[in-house]
């Protein structure tokens, strides 16, 4: 095992060792306190008065324990309008969609837990790669979510939009749940809260192991741990947190629907049975507030050590017709920053106002991030290998007048400087690159009355590209100055902005019981410049418009009951005139989740169904993935106080669906020559998994 591996390994024992040691000393919280009973307050749309857009708002993790999910981070599709799918094996980040974005593997979608980011520049797979596999789902406090260019504190990868995650700083009581299902699925939890000298210790430890219904089995193993410390005196409050998580997979990637239809593979088939790969994860994180009598000071500080080797084969045998195509994706990551902010209630021109002024700081070091061909998993040669040192220094500035009762606007303005230092395996790749970029935004907010609230919002937001395409001058694999089509190779924009415009309403009460928002927006980008991780190259791209309407409900009938329903329509287009089309290859249209909860008594039940419409695949437009439609059940009783069972149904109806498309070209080892195709990764069946869990 590789020695950060162990290095991981070694981390969780020790939170398995020290844990029960501190709770012999300090007493187990809550003695014979029952699991916390789940009461619906308020929802995710009671933001009048609070919300600065009508596409802003919270889940609380109440609101998530009665919500059905096969994979970690589908907690994200508890935000209106998000897709959550995969294409690979249960280790890998997740594929994300959102306003008319396929966000590959969270590019456009910033993502943080516990005040670290999850995105990763410069990933050796994707950039803005955001693994969320190392979550806990119940000890989730909050979703904080916000989508647009419009908050001076959300810098790279938010374009699209942006999630908080935070966890509970204390249990009600401790909990063991065990949990298993179908295709050796195992899943246990052991958590819990303990009184520790003046603070509180939370810990939460995680096991999983998978082989889905692939025909090759999956053997997904997770070992996942968190250990944090808590401490409120008076106006300070601290959070000291340390996470480790690793584990390791055999992947069914996508596979060619020519060869499903001439029945040479199930839908669960695979090609190469060498795919697959390992990550580890490992940070320390510290939160400190203080309240002051005219606002709050804040500090975040964190450091993450990060590790991935992957191995893909999406070709066959298409480059290398003996051997196989597939290829090795690797990187070892350091990670340092810090965000802190200072907050004023003061008055301005004579009116109340809130200012905020905040720094934030983030150091990624690759060491190294490498491109290989492979076979089996022994590397068989270098494509690229970079040492990387990429570091952004931003400064922002938010303030918030209330102009009467009615009417308040929210100006701010952000500057972000970053550095680029690449050392590659190849010369004339290297360099070091600086770019910077300013980033006004603005808000106003009309509310009329108490049940309702309007927005205007527009702002200028970016992404940053990956490090390597920044100094690009030759392809990697060729030494060339063109690339494989023969277009000339020329390094990336280092920061590609964004602009943003919205108009919303929000309106609670009309109906009681019944919450809506709805948003009209727009979203332009200067260029989609991607980084192709898979070859190394820089893949040009077209300047964009992103257009669409969303509008999410939420509806308490009656007590014990939720009703949610969300419904989105997006129309991304290329803005340039390039003769292959305007359509943006993947890009989400339309989708729509509905669901509905009860809790009484002893019982308490989640029913969802979400539906993924139809996308273009190619630029044309003239080859399309299909839509899809999940529904999913969740049961739970509780037969004790302390003793509960729960029951899932994923995929209720069995539905012979696919959970991620794409159109290019491949060969078969049987095939003469290489062909276009719909290479799909088909959604799990029918899947049962039963839970037992006690309080203790």
């Amino acid at each position: 095992m590789p020695q950060s591996s162990s290095n991981v390994s070694r981390a969780l024992a020790a939170i398995i060792l020290v844990v029960p040691a501190i709770a012999r000393a300090g007493g187990v919280q809550g003695g014979d306190a029952s699991l916390e009973t789940i009461v619906v307050e308020g929802s995710r749309t009671s933001q009048i008065g609070v919300a600065d857009s009508a596409t802003q708002g919270t889940i609380t993790g109440k609101q998530l324990e009665t919500r059905p999910i096969s994979r970690t981070a589908e907690v994200l599709e508890a935000v209106p309008g998000v897709i959550v799918t995969q294409h690979s094996g249960d280790g890998k980040a997740n594929q994300y969609f959102l306003r008319g974005f396929n966000l590959d593997h969270g590019t456009d979608f910033r993502t943080s837990v516990l005040g670290m980011p999850v995105n990763m520049p410069t990933h050796a797979h994707g950039q803005g790669y955001s693994d969320l596999n190392f979550l806990i789902p119940e000890l989730i406090r909050t979703i904080k979510y916000k989508k647009g260019t419009y908050y001076a504190e959300e810098g790279d990868f938010s374009a699209a939009g942006a999630a908080e995650i935070d966890y509970v700083r204390s249990l009600p009581a401790g909990m063991a749940l065990v949990e298993a299902g179908q295709h050796r699925y195992m899943r246990t939890l052991l958590a819990n809260s303990v009184e520790a000298g003046p603070g509180t210790l939370l810990f939460g430890l995680e096991t999983v192991r998978n082989d889905g219904p692939w025909d090759l089995p999956e053997n997904f193993r997770k070992l996942n741990g968190v250990l944090s410390y808590s401490i409120k005196d008076g106006r300070d409050d601290l959070r000291l947190a340390a996470m480790a998580m690793q584990s390791s997979w055999t992947a069914t990637d996508q596979i060619p629907q020519r060869a499903i239809d001439a029945g040479q593979l199930s839908r669960y088939g695979y090609i190469d049975p060498s795919d697959g790969g390992a990550t580890r994860r490992a940070s320390l994180s510290g939160d400190w507030s203080r309240r002051m009598d005219d606002g709050v000071l804040r500090v975040n500080a964190y450091a993450i050590r990060s590790a991935l080797d992957l191995y893909s084969n999406f070709t066959y045998f298409l480059d290398r017709p003996a051997e196989g195509d597939q290829f090795s994706q690797s990187e070892r990551r350091t990670v340092f920053g810090l965000d802190a902010s200072r907050s004023w209630t003061h008055q301005l021109f004579g009116r109340e106002s809130d200012t905020v002024v905040g720094v934030q700081s983030r150091s990624d070091r690759l060491d190294p991030v490498g491109l290989y061909t492979s076979v089996a998993r022994a590397r068989s040669g270098v494509t690229r290998e970079d040492r990387i040192r990429e570091t952004s220094a931003s400064l922002y500035l938010s303030n918030a007048i209330r102009w009467t009762e009615q009417f308040r606007t929210v100006a701010g303005l952000r500057a972000d400087h970053y550095q680029f230092d690449v050392t590659s395996s190849n010369a004339a790749n290297s360099g070091k690159v600086n770019d910077r970029i300013v980033s006004p935004k603005v808000s106003a907010v009309f509310t009329p009355g108490k049940d309702i609230e309007l927005y205007a919002n527009w702002g200028r937001g970016f992404h940053s590209n990956d490090a390597r395409g920044i100094t690009q001058n030759v392809d990697p694999a060729t030494g060339a100055r063109v690339d494989a089509d023969g277009n000339a190779i020329s390094p990336a924009t280092p920061l590609v902005k964004a602009i943003g415009r919205e108009a919303g309403i929000r309106i609670s009460g009309l109906v009681p019981g019944l919450q809506t928002s709805v948003s009209l927006w727009e979203l332009k980008l200067a260029s989609e410049l991607l980084f192709v991780g898979d070859a190394g190259t820089t893949e040009a791209s077209r300047p964009s418009r992103r257009t669409g309407i969303e509008i999410a409900n939420y509806y308490v009938p009656a007590p014990g009951w939720i009703i949610d329903a969300d419904l989105a329509w997006s129309r991304p287009r290329f803005t340039d005139d390039d003769p292959a089309g305007p359509f943006i290859p993947g890009a989400i249209e339309r989708t729509m989740s509905v669901g509905i909860s009860r809790q009484k008594g002893p019982w308490s039940a989640g029913l969802r169904m979400r539906y993924f419409g139809s996308r273009p695949l190619n630029e044309s437009n003239g080859v399309r993935a299909g839509s899809s439609t999940l529904s999913s059940i969740k049961l739970g009783y509780a037969v004790t106080s302390k003793l509960k069972l729960g029951a899932e149904v994923l995929n209720l109806f069995d539905s012979k669906v696919s959970d991620i498309d794409y159109y290019y070209a491949s060969r078969l080892r049987s095939e003469a020559a290489a062909i276009e195709d719909i290479h799909t990764h088909p959604a799990e069946p029918r899947n049962i998994r039963i839970s037992l869990s006690y309080a203790f």
